[in-house]
């Protein structure tokens, strides 16, 4: 699983978002390695362990014909409490890693596949995260 070697600070904030002020990504927006890719349609927060299923479903796919990028890497840590444990007495230990992502951005691209191969493995690769997604080509 992808995880950062070392961060600055054992635990972040939330960053809770403002409901009044749509935000879009500025960056990542275009295929630019492969020749489709799988981008956001909304916002959420990937963890580590469903990029990494994501890339096993594109993997086994692509195995000696193709070729695939991963563009988000996860390194904002979160934390969790244990179950049945009461609120309150600070916050839980870190948990895991994930990446924060908003509309627009491109998450994997793949190449060397036909075109109808490859939309139909960036679809159940967008299947394994929690946010909707759609299959992109370059331009």
């Amino acid at each position: 699983m992808l995880y950062p070697k070392k961060v600055k600070f054992r635990k972040w904030h939330t960053m809770r978002r403002n409901p009044n002020r749509p935000r879009v990504e500025s960056r990542g927006l275009k295929v630019v390695f492969g020749s489709h890719g799988l981008k956001a349609a909304g916002a959420g927060r990937v963890r580590s362990e469903q990029i990494e299923a994501a890339r096993r479903v594109i993997s086994r796919e692509t195995q000696k014909g193709g070729k695939f990028w991963i563009r988000i890497f996860p390194d904002k840590p979160f934390t969790a409490k244990p179950a049945e444990v009461g609120m309150g007495k600070g916050k839980g230990d870190p948990a895991g890693y994930e990446f924060i992502v908003w509309p627009g951005r491109v998450l994997f691209e793949v190449d060397g596949l036909a075109a109808a191969s490859a939309a139909a493995v960036l679809r159940q690769a967008g299947s394994k995260l929690p946010l909707k997604t759609k299959v992109v080509e370059r331009q």
